[in-house]
């Protein structure tokens, strides 16, 4: 919703200030220099770039332009205790995560976290690494040695989608100052046709409207989209950061409520439960208590138990 609001603030500024100027937005309207400029930014993404490359532009423009947004820390809170599961499942012998870890959409363990179940990348890291601790002896050093380079791997393949639109986006000037010379051209041309001053002033400004849908497609609109999408890959990387905490620390010999809480402190701040939460999500879990129930404290901008 914020997305959308922030556009209706662009369109409104700029098309209501030229309407204000005393211009007519039907000037503006120019589908041949928007299927020229458009055509050509299109066109230049999917000769730039792999097909795996757009597949993953076309998942986080889903995710940035769709209007269901999950509960941040319903999430975390999620990730959190289905971490802590695993880690105590994985206590009565790592061989018992077999049958999580090889199956998780079947897994009655992993159906009680159904917002894990929907990021398909981080359930991918999560069984992946859970099956290499099953599968042989590897200390925590060895773990985060390999951890660190998945992770960057993982972190350069994601923002390659945000990297290209942003060079699309820088491009756009371009292709528009291409489609007003276009127009220029055209213009030009009826000029030996016999047309007279008025059209041509008229072909003229309408060859003008290119450069500025250039200029306002690469400021207003694609800058600020590949923007939101370099922030959803960080928050990504950082929930699987947390992933890989949990992970290290449990091998190094800390129990599974140290081992979460080292986990817990890479959370973001504005969606971060404090340890009072964790503990009492935990022992609410383990039949000890009542769950605390999550308050939000507007004032302060966060969630306290």
């Amino acid at each position: 919703m914020q997305l959308f609001f922030g556009f209706f603030i662009v369109i409104f500024c700029v098309f209501g200030g030229f309407l204000i100027h005393g211009g007519n937005l039907g000037v503006i309207w120019q589908p041949i220099e928007l299927l020229i400029i458009g055509g050509a930014g299109l066109g230049a993404i999917v000769v730039g770039n792999p097909r795996h490359v757009l597949t993953e532009l076309r998942l986080q423009l889903t995710k940035v332009l769709s209007l269901r947004k999950h509960d941040a820390f319903e999430f975390q809170r999620q990730l959190l205790l289905l971490m802590y599961e695993l880690l105590q499942t994985a206590a009565g012998g790592l061989k018992a995560l077999d049958a999580h870890v090889e199956e998780p959409h079947k897994s009655q363990l992993f159906k009680n976290y159904p917002m894990v179940l929907e990021e398909p990348k981080l359930l991918h890291f999560i069984v992946d690494n859970f099956r290499l601790m099953a599968m042989g002896k590897i200390n925590e050093h060895e773990l985060e040695g390999v951890l660190d380079q998945e992770l960057e791997a993982i972190d350069e393949e994601l923002n390659q989608p945000a990297k290209s639109l942003h060079k699309i986006g820088e491009a756009m000037p371009g292709f528009g100052i291409l489609a007003a010379v276009l127009g220029i051209v055209m213009a030009m041309n009826s000029v030996g046709d016999g047309a007279g001053p008025a059209e041509i002033a008229a072909k003229v400004a309408a060859a003008m409207v290119g450069t500025f849908i250039g200029l306002f497609l690469c400021y207003a609109v694609l800058d600020p989209i590949s923007n939101v999408m370099k922030q959803n890959v960080k928050s990504e990387m950082s929930t699987m950061e947390c992933v890989k905490v949990v992970l290290v620390t449990h091998l190094s010999g800390k129990p599974a409520l140290l081992a979460i809480d080292a986990g817990r402190r890479l959370v973001q701040l504005n969606i971060k439960p404090s340890f009072s939460q964790l503990e009492g999500w935990i022992n609410a879990l383990s039949g000890g208590g009542e769950e605390e129930k999550p308050q939000f404290n507007r004032r302060a901008g966060d969630r306290r138990g």
